[in-house]
């Protein structure tokens, strides 16, 4: 990897990221003038004081408005707040809020110490050196100050500046990467602010070495993500005080060891034992800033294997495989949906992946990440200046996507973490389902849930997690009802495994099989998918012992076109329920089927630039309601509407087909000889698409020939 003075010389946008993060440091050090000159080498002018915080910060996740359940608004350059505002006018005061404020403040002057350390390797402004050094002399006589944090939750690992050791970790490998990045760039700290980092780092190697221990050997919680930033903190501390390697061996060896976690924290197919894309990406930075260490005392991390073969690259390799066409990660079990700092960590991870393997298949992911970040095609930001290697142009990396390049990808089957991807030639449909592991306290109530995507876009994906400090974290966005699955008496789903008992792909299709037993008592749930070059068939049976009411749901983000609207009879306002989220369901229009016959019911959903045709058939007795629900966790208050088919009896079949393009299509149940029946899929407009499929016990879901 080039070093940053380097990267300026040889790439543009490198040389535009140095000096956009260098404005931004004169505007947070000047005051509010953005237009005023730059400083310049071997010139002096005055520079705004930096005011560390002298509060330990509280728990992030309570910077969350209780009325929306949006995260809280955050401005770098607001150095001191006592209100603090939702993105929909609410002003808030007081604790949580001022606590949770006191985190994003502290990280935001860890991250300009790095930022400016990182813009002196560029250009060598002594500006930008005295800026990281200030901050860094200032924590470090800061810290010896905090106490253990009085107001931390019992279950937490308690840090000093603040409520979680794990924040602490994370904050402290931020800053002391600062630190060995001046010392790598020849700055050199006043005998007395050496002397306070150096009481720093000492305090932070015994708390992180007390903490580990604690949740290794007392709480034999080796697996634990809080594991991985431990190591990684514990990691930059040794390279910041030049420890010997033996001292670094014991985070590489023995329990809870780098080797160790990489053994029993990801699954053997590469995902992160809890299931959840964001804890996945999580634990995998704490890896490459431990790699990036280690590399210090030639130790190399970035080709380590775990005992089933886990590996950082696999790590990487699993997370582009799971995104979509457009790079985009899906929101697996606990997991921000948009949210700009995990938009920076994906670009971390991915840049330090590119530029250690070289993998052109991380450039899609990669490319998502800054057009989230930025709104447009364009490399930049501290994670950029720092980790960015090849390629060496914007357009070669933005011309990577996989619509663009027109590359056909494969389906995925990951066995051991439960998730699985289809795909097929043809197809612009694709769709994801979740049969694994529960997740533990990051697990939603999910099983059999699936994600519908468009090449273009999303069509009905997993809703993502709002910050913990919300109500709807466990009232809404870990339900079943949330998630596109099926729910048994107005409750959720029980923590348990389902199984994948058939995954086929051919030339003719991709089909998977996926039988529960463990939702609900006496309950067996089975969803079986078919993805041809055309449709997209969903079938879910559903047997239980008692007379249940057994609903489907259906949560799209592509906004939902009802067809046949007279046959909907609006309703007075109602909830869907009482518990398990229910009661945040409002049912605004039925349905009926008081017929002998299955109905088709036809709808549509628009996303930006593509068009997706559906329809559900609905069984004899059955009511299909229009709901409307909280939105996607990027803003829950921005509804959104599906659909709910609901059933009552000890049994039920549902049965819905996707198509891309203009052409509608219905749906004819067709009785066969000896019991069961096939459905008959055909486009309005004759000849454009036919086809009769059939779900047998052995074979699955099958097109007839």
């Amino acid at each position: 990897m080039k070093i940053i003075q380097d990267k300026t010389a040889a790439w543009s946008w490198a040389r535009r990221t140095a000096d956009e993060l260098k404005a931004e440091l004169a505007e947070w050090r000047g005051g509010a003038d953005a237009s005023a000159p730059l400083p310049e080498a071997g010139r002096q002018q005055p520079l705004r004081e930096i005011r560390l915080p002298l509060e330990p910060g509280g728990w992030w996740h309570q910077y969350v408005c209780p009325e929306h359940h949006a995260e809280l608004l955050f401005d770098p350059l607001e150095e001191d707040a006592v209100q603090f505002r939702c993105p929909h006018g609410c002003v808030l005061e007081g604790e949580p809020y001022r606590g949770a404020w006191l985190v994003f403040r502290h990280q935001a002057m860890a991250r300009y110490a790095l930022q400016a350390a990182a813009v002196y390797a560029a250009d060598g402004e002594e500006w930008c050196a005295d800026t990281a050094k200030e901050i860094l002399a200032g924590y470090a006589r800061q810290f010896p100050l905090y106490p253990v944090h009085p107001d931390a939750q019992p279950w937490m690992l308690k840090g000093r500046a603040f409520h979680q050791a794990l924040t602490e970790a994370i904050w402290s490998t931020t800053l002391i990467r600062a630190y060995l990045l001046l010392k790598d760039s020849g700055v050199e700290f006043a005998p007395a602010d050496e002397e306070a980092l150096q009481t720093f780092f000492t305090m932070l190697e015994e708390s992180m070495e007390q903490y580990r221990h604690i949740l290794i050997h007392e709480k034999k919680n080796a697996e634990n993500n809080y594991t991985a930033w431990l190591n990684a903190s514990l990691a930059c501390v040794y390279a910041a005080k030049g420890a010997d390697r033996a001292k670094l061996q014991t985070l590489l060896e023995g329990p809870g060891g780098f080797y160790h976690h990489l053994s029993i924290g990801v699954k053997p197919d590469g995902f992160e034992f809890e299931g959840s894309t964001y804890y996945h990406l999580f634990v995998l930075r704490a890896y490459f800033i431990a790699a990036e260490m280690c590399r210090r005392f030639g130790v190399d991390l970035y080709g380590a294997k775990g005992e089933a073969g886990q590996s950082l690259h696999g790590m990487l390799q699993v997370l582009a495989e799971l995104s979509s066409d457009t790079g985009r990660l899906p929101a697996l079990h606990d997991g921000p949906y948009n949210r700009v700092p995990f938009a920076r960590e994906v670009a971390e991870v991915f840049e330090a992946g590119l530029s250690v393997y070289g993998d052109r298949d991380l450039l899609p992911v990669l490319a998502h990440s800054y057009r989230y970040i930025f709104g447009a095609e364009k490399r930049g930001g501290l994670e950029a200046l720092l980790y960015g290697d090849g390629p060496a142009t914007e357009a070669e990396l933005f011309s990577a996507t996989v619509p663009e390049a027109g590359k056909e990808r494969s389906s995925l089957l990951l066995e051991d973490s439960g998730f699985a991807v289809l795909r097929q030639k043809g197809n612009p449909l694709s769709v994801q389902t979740d049969f694994g592991e529960h997740g533990g306290s990051h697990g939603h109530f999910d099983k059999l849930h699936i994600s519908i995507m468009h090449r273009l876009g999303e069509v009905a994906p997993e809703m993502g997690t709002v910050p913990y400090g919300s109500a709807r974290r466990l009232g809404w966005y870990a339900t079943t009802a949330s998630h596109n699955t099926v729910s048994v008496g107005g409750r959720s789903q029980a923590p348990h495994i389902a199984a994948c008992t058939l995954f086929r792909a051919d030339e003719t299709g991709t089909c998977i099989r996926l039988r529960s037993e463990g939702a609900y008592p006496g309950t067996v749930l089975e969803r079986h998918l078919l993805l041809t070059g055309e449709v997209l068939v969903d079938w879910f049976r559903v047997t239980t012992e008692g007379d249940e009411l057994i609903d489907w749901w259906l949560h799209p983000s592509a906004e939902l076109s009802l067809g046949e609207k007279e046959a909907w009879e609006p309703l007075a306002p109602q909830a869907a329920g009482t518990e398990d989220g229910y009661a945040l369901v409002e049912l605004l229009s039925r349905r009926d089927n008081s017929s002998a016959a299955a109905l088709s019911a036809a709808f549509r959903l628009d996303g930006e630039g593509f068009t997706v045709q559906a329809a559900v058939l609905q069984a004899p007795g059955a009511e299909l309601h229009h709901i409307r629900t909280p939105g996607i966790a990027e803003d829950p208050s921005r509804t959104i509407s599906g659909l709910l088919l609901r059933q009552k009896g000890t049994s039920a079949e549902f049965v819905a087909v996707y198509r891309a393009g203009e052409e509608p299509i219905r749906l004819t149940a067709v009785e066969r000889e000896g019991g069961g029946f096939a459905v008959q899929v055909e486009t309005e407009t004759p000849g454009v698409f036919s086809g009769c499929f059939v779900l047998d016990p052995d074979s699955g879901l099958t097109q007839l020939s």
